[in-house]
This record gives structure tokens, sequence and C-alpha cells, in this order.
């Protein structure tokens, strides 16, 4: 194990310490202490910047695995994942790159807030969604606003979602609102009480 984020790195090898290690990462780094605003406009007295995660050399990598076996736990059969740019984006990639390392292959996108209008008008970049079996990421949600935008655009593209999966639940709606909405399963790798931010 690394005894602090700067440390050497050792094998952490089991799917248990790989999500301790990640665990671990979160609380350290992405964890910031203070009033702030949301960008669902509501006040907290936390923040969890987990770009600084999922951007993280080690963490990423923890990202794709622990993710990927969230979704294979659930029983979530798909071939590509993505979700509203850019919280999704990293995550996407991090779980692109875990599967590959298992011989699979499942394909990342980007999903714009807006279609473009220009070149080909696109919503959803990368490799097509039509007709494919997909998940919709992001890295945290307060009420499910941009996981919600991300499964409008990826069905509007073709794509047949299969549940909504984010890295940690903050437990202000965003699951109820998501499934109510959706009608998919929203799953969560830590919940704001694994990270003890209750």
């Amino acid at each position: 194990m690394i005894s602090s984020t700067t440390g050497s790195s050792t094998d952490v090898s089991t799917p248990s310490a790989e999500r301790r290690r990640l665990k671990q990462l979160i609380g350290e780094l992405a964890v910031v202490r203070g009033e702030v605003t949301l960008s669902s406009g509501k006040e907290a007295d936390y923040y969890i910047d987990l770009r600084r995660i999922t951007l993280h050399h080690e963490a990423s990598r923890l990202v794709g695995r622990v993710m990927m076996r969230l979704l294979d736990d659930a029983g979530i059969d798909y071939v590509a994942a993505g979700g509203l740019t850019m919280g999704a984006d990293p995550v996407a990639t991090a779980i692109m790159h875990a599967a590959h390392e298992q011989g699979r292959a499942v394909d990342a996108f980007v999903v714009r807030k807006a279609q473009k209008s220009y070149g080909m008008g696109r919503q959803v970049e990368g490799p097509n969604v039509e007709g494919r079996k997909v998940v919709v990421l992001e890295d945290t949600s307060t009420t499910g606003g941009s996981a919600l935008t991300a499964v409008e655009g990826v069905r509007n593209a073709g794509g047949l979602v299969q549940a909504v999966a984010v890295i940690v639940d903050r437990d202000t709606g965003a699951r109820e609102h998501i499934e109510d909405s959706a009608g998919v399963p929203y799953l969560f790798a830590y919940s704001k009480s694994d990270l003890g931010l209750d």
C-alpha cells in the first residue's frame, strides 16, 4: 500500500484492496471542507472535487476497476460508457482502459451539453452509440441534472441506456430523480457515509 499520495506504489491487486485504496485517496485528495455553493445552487459544508481523483495518476486506474466491478456486480450489460462533459469524461476513459486490461471491448463517449450547430452536428462524440447498450456516468451528482441531460442526449442518438453510475453519491435526491425520470438503475461506488461525510 502507499502511505502517502507522493509515495511509491506497491501492488493493490485484490478488489477489496483497490476499493479501500480508492476510498483513501478520495478522502485525502478530493474532500474539501468549507462552505460551498454546488452547481445545483444548493449550499454544502464540504465539496467533493472528484477531478482530483479521476485525473490522478494512481486513482484513475482504480476508478476504472472499481466502477467496472460495480457495473458487473449489478449485472449491467453494456459496450460503451460516457456522460456529460466534463465530469464523466475521465471516468469513461478509466473504464475503457480497465476493460481493455481484462480483454473486454468497452468504448467511451462524450456527451455535449447541446448538439453542435456545425460540423457533423453531433451531441454525442466518439464511437457511434446508436443501437448499442451504454452506461451513463458522472463523477458525483447532487440533483441528477447532468446525468439526465446525458441520458436524453444518448437516447436522442439512438443509444440504449442501461444504467447511470457515479463514483460518489451525495444522498441529495439524485438517485430518486434519475430512477424516476430515466427509468434506469442508479448505481454508486461510495456513499457519503462511506466517506465519513454524514
